[in-house]
């Protein structure tokens, strides 16, 4: 483009400047000759008033020899003949054109120019006192006749390459403001296309290549958080897979020995392997996602959900022997969230309860509403979490083993990334602490109003009594379409 637009500009240039350049070297050529010329008639116009008084030689050559050109031998006077038998024709100087164009010039009675070796010869009748007409004859040389048209030449072309260079270098600088944004957007669209995903483009130059580059920042942005969200999606449908998972390893381990339940728990093993490795690829350099609302108006029930959730788990706490209590779900308390993200928040918590402390651990949840805010307690009482700032440490979990109850594996970490999203979603926090069973804490606070609860409002611990739910007489049983509902 950068070359095309010189090459554009170079043809316009170059065809103005001859379009201008030449009538005007004509011109100048013209009015050379035409001043040389004027000067010859007007020399020639200082002999009339003599050859009008006399035709004497002597006082013809002496008139002659006083003018300019005279002077220079460059002119002469013819006089024709006089009536006298003797008198001839008088000649005065060097004559350089021929007798025919001078009886021409003698006849018609107008003065000519007749082309002569070295020049040209101005031919200018002049009336005689005895109305004879003579022919006063001035040679103009060729360089006299071109004085002067060389060097206006030279200045015509010296402006015209002038002016070619200019337009070219303008050209050129204009070419590199427009190609030097369009080769960044065509690289940064070639990286783009490699997956560097942090690859933008300046804002610059022309307006059209500016809103060019604004378009592709924009949508370089909506591809990150496009495949942020699939990466996100894939991660907490993975984990979402654990809740089932951990039945199935529970029933697994009830199977007793032989080679068909030995098979089954290390198919489960493997399973939850590779559940896991999805997991941590789908959380790599994935940012945080904002905003887990469904939109305005939208929510849930928090002591509707919870209640259904832990029918669901307090199944599961019956067969391994685990003590179950639920409180603070008597009231209809709603929450600015997703009743799908509530239940897989409650189920990767309780879930880990389940995967990270051995059979017959009790846990509890509680559910406090503090006007502005609802508080959400998972409490166990199991090894508890050693290190609570590398848990909650995006990412962090699934590299350094956080919860590190005696017996437990290593965790991916995204349960407890899930339940902060959520929070945070709201203006709300996380926290981990020691819960009063012996175990571990995790302290879930849903803003209503979209702002951060205050750090000061510590008054709902888990020590308050909680109202058990161990006493069902029905146990529910695990059955195939029995999981969470999301």
């Amino acid at each position: 483009m950068r070359w095309a637009l010189v090459k554009v500009c170079l043809a316009v240039t170059a065809m103005v400047v001859v379009a201008f350049a030449v009538p005007l070297g004509l011109v100048i050529k013209e009015m050379a000759r035409d001043r040389a010329f004027s000067d010859a008639e007007r020399q020639a116009a200082t002999i009339g008033p003599t050859l009008s008084i006399t035709t004497d030689r002597t006082e013809l050559e002496t008139a002659v020899l006083t003018t300019e050109p005279g002077g220079a031998g460059r002119m002469a006077v013819h006089i024709p003949a006089a009536d006298e038998p003797d008198s001839g024709p008088l000649e005065i100087g060097t004559r350089r054109a021929t007798r025919k164009d001078l009886e021409t010039v003698r006849k018609s009675g107008r003065a000519s120019i007749s082309e002569v070796a070295g020049g040209s010869a101005l031919l200018q009748p002049t009336a005689l006192g005895s109305g004879d007409i003579a022919v006063v004859e001035v040679f103009v040389p060729e360089d006299e006749v071109s004085n002067g048209v060389t060097t206006a030449w030279l200045m015509l072309a010296g402006v015209g390459t002038a002016l070619i260079v200019g337009s070219v270098a303008v050209a050129d600088r204009l070419g590199v403001r427009m190609v030097q944004p369009a080769r960044r957007l065509a690289g940064a669209a070639h990286d783009l296309g490699e997956g560097r995903l942090g690859t933008r483009v300046p804002e610059e130059g022309p307006t059209e290549l500016r809103s060019a580059a604004v378009a592709f920042n924009s949508m370089a942005d909506q591809v990150i958080q496009l495949l942020a969200n699939e990466r996100e999606l894939a991660a907490d449908l993975s984990h979402r897979l654990r809740t089932p998972l951990t039945v199935l390893r529970l029933n697994a381990a009830s199977l007793g020995e032989g080679p068909a339940a030995e098979q089954t728990r290390a198919a489960v093993e493997q399973l939850e392997h590779e559940v896991d490795i999805i997991i941590r690829t789908a959380r790599e350099q994935r940012p945080q996602t904002q905003g887990l609302n469904a939109g305005p108006g939208a929510g849930c029930d928090v002591s509707e959900v919870i209640r259904e959730r832990m029918d669901f788990w307090s199944a599961l706490a019956e067969d391994e022997g685990r003590e179950v209590r639920l409180a603070g779900v008597d009231r209809t308390v709603r929450i600015p969230v997703a009743r799908t993200e509530l239940a897989a928040a409650l189920d990767a918590l309780l879930g880990n309860v389940f995967r990270h402390t051995p059979e017959g651990t009790a846990f509890a949840v509680d559910v406090h509403h503090s006007g502005d805010a609802v508080i959400v307690l998972v409490s166990d009482a199991g090894g508890g979490i050693d290190d609570p700032k590398a848990a909650l440490a995006r990412g962090g979990s699934g590299r350094s083993g956080a919860r590190c109850a005696k017996g437990t594996v290593g965790s991916t970490g995204l349960g407890l990334d899930i339940v902060r999203r959520v929070a945070e979603s709201t203006g709300g926090d996380v926290r981990i602490g020691r819960s009063v069973l012996g175990g571990a804490e995790i302290r879930i606070w849903i803003g209503l109003d979209g702002q951060r609860p205050q750090r000061g409002r510590r008054g709902h611990r888990v020590g308050r009594k909680r109202r058990g739910v161990n006493g069902r007489n029905a146990v529910l049983r695990f059955r195939s379409g029995a999981g969470p509902n999301l």
